[in-house]
């Protein structure tokens, strides 16, 4: 896709070619479905319409529209974009996959660093004030880490929640 800006659009300069090509890329991707010929010619109407009502975002495009070479490379764009969206559409499985990834291990390695550091005080606190408030006999915290805290409340938390619950 960016090999191809650089083959197009020789006459415009970096702001127009930029301007056109964005639009394009945009449009190409409200359209997916649709084939090269049905959006060139959803673009050239829709332009052709405000360059009338003097209300065009491009109008320098206004002594160019019917120009050959303008149409080709306009037909080349949009064909590039919409093989780099199906490109994209199929790669969305792997990176969903991956991010998927990333996540279960982000999560693992902060467990990780979790049982290597000491409780915090908040987690000591609430700890307690869980211990007094259900009345269960508290366990030695000094060996405790963060981890084992964390998961000895969420212990307590999920045995008493039944206390917590509307029966209608």
């Amino acid at each position: 896709m960016y090999q191809i800006k650089n083959r197009i659009y020789l006459g415009f300069d970096k702001t127009q070619k930029s301007g056109i090509c964005n639009y394009l890329r945009a449009l190409v991707k409200q359209n997916l479905g649709k084939t090269c010929s049905e959006i060139m010619d959803k673009f050239l109407d829709d332009e052709k319409y405000y360059l009338e009502q003097k209300a065009s975002r491009f109008p320098f495009l206004e002594n160019i529209i019917d120009d050959r070479a303008f149409l080709n490379d306009t037909e080349s764009y949009i064909k590039e974009c919409i093989k780099y969206y199906e490109y994209k559409e199929k790669q969305r499985p792997i990176i969903e996959a991956n991010k998927e990834f990333e996540k279960r291990k982000r999560k693992f390695l902060q467990e990780v660093k979790m049982s290597k550091e000491k409780p915090t005080k908040k987690q000591l606190y609430y700890y307690n004030r869980l211990c007094k408030k259900y009345s269960i006999e508290r366990k030695d915290t000094e060996n405790l880490s963060k981890l084992d805290l964390r998961d000895e409340i969420e212990r307590i938390l999920n045995e008493h929640s039944n206390d917590y619950k509307i029966i209608d």
